[in-house]
């Protein structure tokens, strides 16, 4: 397999992040607009998540279809394409008059930004180095909490000036500005080698499906890593406002710093893991066992606070949760490298999925403790109990499922 000079990695890279930026923007940005999308739409809880689930609602059901895409046309045409979708719903969402309007557009821009992480994932997959890969999965999630931050206190203070629906035709734009700029660097999907087409399994879904190693990390990408996501990008907002009584404005700077922790943590991530492989420390499955019950005890922390677990206490549950994102690497590597877009996107879809299901699983938990007769701060303290204990049950599985992959446990 031909890898790509420094230089021109280092280009590829920097094409793809500038566009994962904006969508990471475009998906964090919900939980700073919450208190004046809720006010003027007059949202529940149950909406606000259904709201916030709808873009990884469209980002979920584009995976499968996606995977085959990026196999067989390439990152580059692939993303280009998407983001013309992206741009679309951006500028629905800023025209949206009511709640079906304004999720119909934030499921099409769940849709348009779908390829932004795994356009790169798979162009990395086959034209960096192992040791790179690992390094540029990491900085990629780097680069997606700074798009974070960006949609944390910059917005909040741009909210004021220009209102939320003007920001919507801004991103539009950033967005087709950064399509052009993938346009123009990436380089085009060549040919495979004659010998990796020769060896190219004649496959598809149903094998990544049912590879022992995939179906071991599905439940913990499901839950702990769409659960983390679910959390850094709306929950952890509403519970500062109605649980520890905080601001808009103090919310906002909240989540500022969660997402400042974040991308420090991957940015830690992308320096120690080429570290660890070169020393032949790296064994992903087991720093996930190691490192992922800590989740496990600061949520525990958060729930029994209640009122005083703040910004700071939400930062060190999403930084926790950070060993998970080992996974999506780890399954990438599993697979051969013709097979890397499915397998990707096939794990993307859990991932997804799970953050749907939790977001919106969480506003609905709510909604039911508050009518059951809990107050505000018991119904948030029973939804993520409930969450918690999935997320254990999901962790035991991981520990109990056999692994069957030599890239989880050493370099390729």
């Amino acid at each position: 397999m031909n890898f790509l000079p420094r230089r021109t990695a280092l280009v590829l890279f920097l094409a793809f992040a500038i566009a994962y930026f904006f969508s990471a923007l475009l998906r964090g940005i919900t939980a700073t607009l919450a208190p004046v999308l809720t006010a003027d739409f007059a949202l529940n809880s149950r909406d606000l998540g259904l709201l916030a689930g709808g873009y990884f609602l469209g980002f979920a059901i584009m995976q499968l279809p996606l995977g085959q895409w990026l196999d067989r046309h390439g990152p580059k045409k692939v993303l280009v394409y998407f983001a013309g979708a992206a741009v679309l719903g951006c500028v629905a969402f800023s025209l949206a008059t009511g709640f079906a309007e304004l999720l119909a557009a934030r499921v099409l821009c769940g849709v348009g930004v779908s390829a932004c992480l795994m356009a790169p994932l798979t162009a990395f997959r086959r034209w960096l180095e192992p040791m790179q890969q690992l390094r540029a999965n990491s900085w990629m999630l780097m680069t997606g909490s700074l798009g974070m931050v960006a949609a944390t206190l910059p917005v909040q203070w741009l909210m004021p000036v220009v209102g939320w629906r003007p920001l919507f035709w801004g991103l539009a734009l950033l967005i087709a500005l950064s399509s052009l700029l993938i346009a123009w660097q990436v380089p085009a999907w060549g040919a495979v080698e004659a010998g990796e087409e020769a060896d190219a399994p004649r496959a598809g879904y149903a094998d990544v499906w049912r590879h022992p190693y995939f179906r071991r990390m599905m439940p913990i990408g499901f839950f702990n890593y769409g659960g983390m996501v679910a959390m850094q990008t709306l929950w952890a907002g509403p519970w500062m406002i109605q649980v520890t009584g905080n601001t808009p404005l103090q919310a906002a700077t909240g989540l500022f710093f969660i997402n400042v922790a974040m991308l420090c943590t991957f940015w830690s991530w992308g320096m120690l893991t080429p570290w660890l492989m070169r020393r032949r420390l790296l064994q992903v499955d087991r720093l996930i066992a190691w490192g992922l019950p800590l989740s496990f005890a600061v949520l525990a922390m958060i729930i029994v606070a209640g009122e005083k677990a703040g910004a700071g206490a939400w930062a060190v549950f999403c930084v926790s949760c950070t060993f998970v994102s080992l996974a999506q690497p780890a399954v990438g590597m599993a697979f051969p490298a013709p097979l890397a877009g499915r397998a990707l996107s096939a794990y993307n879809l859990v991932l997804f999925a799970g953050v749907f299901m939790v977001q919106w699983g969480i506003g609905l938990a709510v909604d039911a403790f508050a009518a059951a007769g809990l107050s505000t701060v018991g119904a948030f303290q029973a939804a993520m109990s409930v969450f918690l204990v999935l997320s254990m049950a999901s962790y035991a599985w991981f520990l109990l499922a056999r692994s069957h992959n030599q890239a989880a446990h050493a370099p390729s």
